[in-house]
């Protein structure tokens, strides 16, 4: 079998190993017939220096690839836990965007105010494609609306929402809520076994 195998500097020359000697990964090939050896430079003792580091470092990296040290969650066979929260992110943030469309036509634009409304009590808000898939199908007038609802939606979630503030509230509200569970479990099983 001949083979230049990638990743490795190739030969000028193929050389010819037999199928037992190849592997997945780089083989090492002997010096290759018609390829002159290179001539010895002398270097200073400083170029040594940290070689030993160096080649450990290159031993390390023909080991197998990191695995991932992610846990596994399952049941999110059609995505991951992630994409499920920014599809509730994505419906959370339609709901915020009728809400601040609404307070903003409400003092300029009432009867737009009175249709929207309208339509918000006929159509749940908790699904965002949804409802403004109804609301660009209802009239003309309608799919001005929805319009207005993409952009407030996209503006906010881009330049508005507090994405820090939301993970450290995040990380804060667990913890809290984990400490809290664990200290009435605490005393709850303290309180039983006193009175027994």
């Amino acid at each position: 079998m001949q083979i230049s195998p990638a990743g490795c500097k190739p030969w000028r020359t193929l050389v010819t190993i037999p199928d037992a000697m190849v592997s997945s990964r780089c083989a090492v090939l002997p010096h290759p017939a018609g390829v002159a050896p290179r001539r010895r430079q002398h270097l200073p003792a400083q170029a040594f220096w940290g070689t030993e580091r160096r080649r450990r470092r290159r031993l390390v990296s023909f080991e197998a690839p990191p695995r991932c040290h992610k846990m596994y969650v399952p049941g999110f066979g059609e995505g991951s836990p992630e994409k499920k929260a920014a599809i509730s992110l994505l419906n959370f943030f339609n709901y915020l965007a009728v809400r601040i469309v609404l307070a903003q036509l409400e003092s300029y634009n009432r009867e737009a105010y009175v249709e929207l409304k309208e339509f918000t009590t006929r159509n749940s808000v908790n699904d965002a494609d949804s409802f403004c898939k109804n609301l660009i199908r209802e009239s003309p007038r309608h799919k001005a609306l929805a319009m207005r609802i993409l952009e407030v939606r996209s503006a906010y979630m881009k330049n508005d929402f507090e994405w820090d503030n939301l993970k450290k509230l995040s990380f804060k509200m667990v913890d809290e809520a984990n400490i809290k569970l664990m200290r009435d479990y605490v005393l709850e099983t303290s309180h039983i076994e006193d009175d027994e």
